[in-house]
């Protein structure tokens, strides 16, 4: 039973939090559910804009967290990894269980989806048999209803003996009452009595004597938890436990949902489903996929012309201000070299080219993960990675690579068998991050005639990653990592309105801003470096960056490139998205070409330095291919604690970069192309 107190006023808190190092006054309230609840959402919706990301000690693992207001007192929520269970299936699951055994928050919110109630309320049960300090907050109700689906939300804390919040978090609806909740728990005036779950009375016997021999335990883990894993160890015993969890939520859900059978809402519930026969078809899911990619890239490149003219003319003025400003301190010519003329105008570079297309592509690609198409995306490319005898989570994975390669391969936890999280892992490269889609889409609007083509060209790029991807998952699963394919279950989230002023402020400010501070970051230092190379002389007489350009050119002409091409990707190790301003620098420092701002500009300077269409091709190519930034690469180590699989997690990307671009390079001299 639950005796609940009067609410109370709100209150703000500030104080600053890390999750190794808090206030001893700071409450820690974890957030947890299954994948597709809106937990972000509703983790949105109590922190705002204050969130980061940390870890706890002796943990490797990131999390987000961010502060909430709870009536005066200081809150910070952790938003743990979606999870159907606590028996540690997968990476994600073990975490979450990890983070609520070990650190014992004084609130964990529990976030079920109204319309999937008895399915959610699996995680719950194991939930409130490891703490009785938890909330259950029942998200989507919104969208329940308009289902016809009514969840009684009394009925429901009578059930289970804690507090129940019922919220549409989207909207704002029933918030506060959540955090009202959350302020009485975390005081200690709200107190709440779970049922237990009744299991055989073998179980239930066997339970409590392993309890009476068990050690002293951490306060925030339950004896009764503890002995219940400790029985679960045996698969009969396993089933058991895991069937009467299955009974009781099925029972609850039995008692407090209730639907409307009117055709106005039968009508309503069987249009998604009617969406999905189109978009998952085997014969149309792939086409729409591409119409779709090739519509986001068009935007992007007919958005991004304008505006990158005009940040480059700003940002370029600004350097001949800057060099009249050294010339009038009468700064030496190496200083002005190296901080105008090699780290300002590298980073101008970056600025101007890659701003404009990652603040429109990033908000569209948001919009449409918002919409949950993304996981039809996932579930058209599911058969083929079957096929190369890889696990269909890659899917998943392959399409956070297409953000961040370095958490692509983190993301590859949520594949349970070591050697198919590996083949993951290894070939997570092969999508093209959001450092190499700035790239890909300058060089391709300077090959292609307009913006259609120059769209159709990036897409071309993407499949050729997705067919690497396909090609070394194989063969990796016939050689040295053979094995048989497991299966899993992919849920379809169901269809929602993007929330569109939250995906613009999270895609600008977590992606977009993200990725530019980054590649700003390295930029500056790395212009350094090219300026330096360009204006050290050897004893015979040419710079530093010509002769390493020289000695490889050999090799960069049998791919349709050049040295300085090969240079520039190299040098550009520390981040993609400074390659082709690395490889302008060299350029202009051979050149002896000043004005390096805007598309146009960047056309002259490669036709000046003897590029031909080919070679802009074989650069996209290399660039889709290649080797891993450093950040992944170290994300690589963390992930396999291997030297051995880091190294190939190199090698093999660049073989097939050098082997697709000479292949390119030799069949076009052979049609006479070039």
């Amino acid at each position: 039973m639950l005796n609940r107190p009067a609410g109370r006023a709100d209150g703000r808190a500030s104080a600053h939090y890390s999750l190794t190092h808090r206030c001893p006054d700071e409450h820690v309230i974890a957030l947890a559910g299954n994948p597709n609840t809106g937990k972000s959402t509703v983790f949105n919706a109590l922190t705002g804009l204050r969130q980061h990301t940390g870890n706890w000690p002796g943990k490797t693992v990131d999390l987000a967290f961010g502060r909430a207001d709870l009536g005066g007192k200081q809150a910070v929520v952790v938003d743990l990894p979606g999870a159907y269970s606590l028996l540690a299936c997968s990476e994600d699951e073990s975490i979450a269980r990890d983070f609520l055994c070990e650190q014992g928050p004084d609130a964990v919110i529990v976030v079920v989806e109204a319309g999937c109630l008895e399915r959610n309320l699996n995680l719950v049960l194991q939930i409130l048999e490891l703490t009785t300090r938890v909330v259950v907050c029942v998200n989507l109700i919104d969208e329940a209803n308009r289902r016809g689906i009514q969840v009684d939300g009394e009925a429901l804390e009578r059930e289970l003996g804690v507090p129940v919040a019922l919220t549409a978090a989207s909207t704002g609806y029933g918030l506060e009452e959540l955090r009202r909740i959350l302020a009485d728990l975390v005081d200690g005036r709200l107190k709440p009595e779970p049922s237990p779950i009744t299991y055989p009375t073998d179980i239930e016997d066997a339970s409590r004597e392993l309890e009476s021999r068990l050690p002293t335990l951490p306060p925030a883990v339950s004896r009764r938890y503890v002995a219940l894993r400790l029985l679960d160890t045996d698969p009969l015993t396993r089933q058991r436990i895991v069937e009467a969890i299955y009974r009781r939520a099925k029972s609850i859900s039995d008692k407090v949902v209730s639907q409307a059978t009117s055709s106005i809402q039968t009508s309503k519930t069987t249009m998604k489903p009617g969406i999905d026969d189109v978009l998952t078809s085997r014969w149309l899911g792939l086409p729409i996929m591409l119409a779709l990619l090739g519509g986001v890239f068009w935007i992007t490149l007919v958005g991004a012309n304008y505006p990158s003219a005009l940040l480059a003319r700003a940002l370029f003025h600004m350097e001949s201000w800057l060099s009249a400003a050294f010339r009038a301190a009468h700064a030496p010519d190496w200083l002005h070299g190296a901080v105008v003329l090699g780290a300002y105008r590298t980073m101008a570079w970056v600025v101007s080219v890659m701003l404009p297309p990652m603040a429109i592509f990033f908000p569209l690609f948001t919009l449409l993960e918002d919409l949950g198409y993304l996981a039809r995306v996932s579930f058209n490319m599911d058969w083929c990675f079957r096929q190369c005898g890889a696990h269909g989570k890659q899917s998943l994975t392959m399409a956070m690579g297409f953000g961040c390669n370095a958490a692509g391969a983190m993301a590859c936890r949520i594949i349970d068998s070591p050697r198919e999280r590996l083949v993951a892992i290894l070939t997570n490269n092969f999508a093209p991050c959001n450092g190499r889609f700035p790239t890909l889409i300058a060089l391709a609007s300077l090959i292609a005639a307009g913006s259609l083509p120059a769209s159709l060209l990036v897409v071309t790029m993407v499949l050729l990653g997705v067919t690497a991807t396909l090609g070394m998952s194989w063969a990796l699963s016939r050689t040295v990592l053979r094995g048989v394919p497991s299966s899993f279950i992919l849920e379809l989230p169901p269809y929602r309105m993007p929330q569109v002023a939250q995906v613009l402020l999270r895609s600008l400010y977590d992606r977009t801003l993200l990725v530019l501070r980054r590649a700003v970051i390295v930029a500056a230092p790395a212009g350094v470096v090219v300026w330096v190379l360009a204006n050290m002389t050897t004893p015979g007489g040419s710079n530093v960056l010509a002769t390493i350009a020289r000695t490889l050119q050999p090799a960069a002409a049998l791919m349709g490139l050049d040295g300085f091409i090969l240079t520039a990707f190299i040098l550009g190790l520390p981040a993609n998205e400074i390659v082709l301003p690395i490889l302008v620098m060299a350029y202009s420092s051979s050149t002896a070409l000043v004005e390096t701002a805007g598309l146009a500009v960047l056309g002259r300077i490669l036709a000046a330095n003897g590029w031909t269409w080919l070679t802009a091709l074989n650069t996209m190519i290399f660039s889709v291919l290649h080797f891993p930034c450093s950040t992944t690469l170290l994300t690589i180590a963390a992930e396999t604690k291997s030297l051995r699989w880091t190294a190939l997690a190199a090698l093999m990307p660049t073989a097939v970069a050098i082997v697709v671009c000479c292949a390119t390079h030799a069949v076009a001299r052979l049609l006479g192309l070039v």
